[in-house]
């Protein structure tokens, strides 16, 4: 599955959950890490994991299964890795204290309506 694709499963998953501020960061030309970074944040434990959970299962209903992922129900940060595509669940706090979007300031940030043009 090609990255963009898995970005836009995700980001249409992470939308059907009610995800707060999803941004998707380009960093394909500034790191080897991935091609892009989705992060977005959730108001509380119970609705991170049900975005984690909605975009696992979209994906994996298009044979796309998670390397990795770090974190779990209980945990403020939940990463899952898809490889080319990692995708960062918050809190609201934490998202504001890791600050990923400045971190990865030097990539391209995208809003929900500019990711399926741009991508």
């Amino acid at each position: 599955m090609e990255p963009h694709e898995i970005v836009d499963i995700a980001v249409t998953s992470l939308e059907n959950k009610k995800a707060e501020h999803t941004r998707v960061i380009d960093i394909h030309k500034i790191s080897s890490l991935a091609d892009f970074f989705i992060v977005t944040n959730g108001t509380n434990p119970n609705q991170m994991q049900a975005m984690v959970d909605q975009v696992t299962e979209d994906l994996a209903k298009k044979d796309c299964m998670p390397k990795h992922i770090e974190g779990n129900s209980s945990s403020n940060w939940i990463l899952i890795d898809y490889g080319d595509v990692v995708i960062h669940v918050f809190d609201r706090e934490s998202r504001n204290f890791y600050d990923l979007e400045h971190i990865w300031k030097d990539g391209a940030a995208y809003e929900r309506a500019e990711v399926i043009s741009q991508v």
